[in-house]
């Protein structure tokens, strides 16, 4: 690759051409510049996180025909967590563009809950369960208080936290991660590790900061699951099919 081609992706994906003059011709590392691009991966990873990570288990569960290991109740916080923005954009009339990966996060979330109801023979369960929930999003999303909507996008992210730990909870009461995702968890590391520095840079809330921390800690807790329990997984999964 020439330095032109080299020079070319990182102004336009990375960084302005005067940091890459910086740092690359004059040798300077710019700190601001430094702060520029950290914050650009950093966005990438949360990116990431937001568009694939709910996608990959989606798409394990359907490779696999199951649902094995993965807690029900934490995947209905999942949902409600990715609700709470898309109540708040509708209900502050944001413009679809602003929200639309939100929505796409929160449909991959919702096709899941409905597979972990259908291989539990309880499907018609599970779509009344949606049905139920889009109902009473919309009412609140159309009639609640703006408080009460800001109290809702506030607690998305206590919700995210509980469903981890909820999932690491499982996981270690089974002895095994089931259909967890290995790629899923380590998107949602690199998304919780992207928000946590991002909010220590730019929140003044410790509360917060410390939220994002301990998302952090508990997805990095599910991944070391992810990789101490592969072993135990795939023998349970030889064994069933022996039997």
């Amino acid at each position: 690759m020439s330095s032109s081609a080299v020079k070319d992706f990182f102004v336009t994906y990375l960084m302005p051409e005067k940091c890459y003059e910086k740092i690359f011709v004059d040798f300077y590392w710019h700190a601001p510049c430094l702060k520029f691009v950290l914050n650009k991966v950093l966005g990438v990873w949360i990116l990431l996180d937001a568009f694939l990570a709910q996608l990959l288990q989606l798409l394990k569960i359907l490779w696999t025909g199951s649902a094995e290991g993965l807690s029900l109740p934490s995947v209905l916080l999942q949902l409600y967590a990715f609700s709470c923005p898309v109540v708040y954009a509708v209900a502050n009339s944001f413009p679809l563009f602003a929200w639309a990966e939100r929505l796409f996060t929160l449909s991959q979330t919702a096709a899941i809950v409905l597979l972990i109801f259908h291989y539990r023979g309880e499907a018609l369960a599970g779509m009344f369960l949606l049905l139920g929930l889009g109902g009473v999003m919309f009412l609140v999303a159309s009639y609640a208080a703006a408080a009460v909507i800001s109290l809702i996008q506030s607690s998305s992210l206590a919700a995210v936290i509980g469903s981890k730990g909820l999932q690491t909870l499982t996981n270690y009461n089974n002895g095994h991660t089931g259909q967890l995702s290995t790629l899923s968890v380590l998107l949602s590391v690199l998304g919780s590790l992207g928000a946590s520095l991002v909010s220590l840079q730019e929140t003044s809330s410790s509360i917060e900061s410390l939220s994002h921390v301990l998302s952090t800690c508990l997805s990095c807790v599910l991944l070391g699951q992810v990789l101490c329990y592969r072993s135990c997984t795939d023998t349970t999964q030889k064994e069933k099919k022996r039997a």
